[in-house]
């Protein structure tokens, strides 16, 4: 299977680690991420404003691309995941944002959300599924209790972006099951970390963060996973409580590939 993929901006800097572990995590498992071609940035916000186009065509031409290609469209970072399945949702379902972005783009044929947006995690539940992930796990990490942090873009608002319940998830759960490692459910895996807020209300954002690790760290949980950039960064620089990593990491490390990709 090989799908469509929008890495975005900071998983060619600061992130590299979450993409480069996915990309081998795929070909282990027997999908292909096939990068699209001049991709832009998403924005990084999902932009409210109802008359805002300019910002949202970054992610229209992502997706027309996709739709050219016949594949479903693969991210793994959360904001672009968030951005990009809200403006596919304005391109289905907003006939005033559709028109308007289309007639800016003048594409050969007109794009109204046909393409169809899955988070990576969305592809090992829905497309892989966890059951056959764990016929593929060489090395599963027996004794690791690991706490799922899912901050807010993956799972709000809810009923748009279809990821998971945003009130009690539990697709990182599994996915912990699926590589051997025991999942801690701990209260504030939901809440936001203040990672947009971080630089202007620095004392606000330290707290909500270390509210976060109190939280895991008081469950039992050792480290905690995240699918989110910014989120790592944030709960990484404001609290050393626990250690934060991507997910890719652990999923790289239980299929047996992590050395590998680190010296590649």
């Amino acid at each position: 299977m090989k799908y469509s993929y929008y890495p975005g901006c900071t998983l060619r800097t600061k992130a590299k680690d979450l993409d480069a572990y996915a990309r081998a995590s795929a070909k282990a498992l027997g999908f292909e991420l096939e990068e699209i071609e001049d991709w832009q940035c998403c924005g990084g916000v999902y932009p409210l404003g109802t008359d805002e186009i300019a910002t949202k065509l970054s992610s229209v031409r992502a997706l027309n691309e996709a739709k050219e290609k016949g594949q479903a469209l693969v991210t793994l970072c959360s904001a672009c995941h968030h951005v990009i399945k809200r403006v596919n949702d304005d391109m289905k379902n907003v006939e005033d944002i559709r028109t308007r972005a289309n007639n800016y783009m003048e594409l050969p044929e007109p794009y109204a959300g046909e393409t169809e947006v899955l988070h990576f995690l969305e592809v090992l539940r829905d497309k892989v599924g966890f059951d056959e992930l764990k016929k593929k796990v060489t090395n599963p990490l027996k004794g690791r209790k690991i706490g799922a942090y899912y901050g807010c873009l993956l799972l709000r608002p809810g009923k748009l972006l279809g990821f998971d319940d945003p009130e009690n998830p539990k697709i990182m759960e599994d996915f912990i099951r699926a590589i051997g490692a025991e999942p801690v459910v701990y209260p504030y895996r939901n809440e936001c970390c203040g990672g947009y807020i971080s630089l202007k209300e620095k004392e606000m954002s330290q707290n909500m963060c270390e509210k976060i690790m109190e939280s895991a760290d008081g469950f039992g949980a050792e480290m905690l996973i995240t699918a989110c950039p910014l989120c790592l960064y944030n709960l990484n620089k404001s609290s050393g409580k626990l250690p934060v990593v991507y997910f890719t990491e652990l999923l790289a490390e239980a299929l047996g590939i992590k050395e590998e990709v680190q010296k590649s």
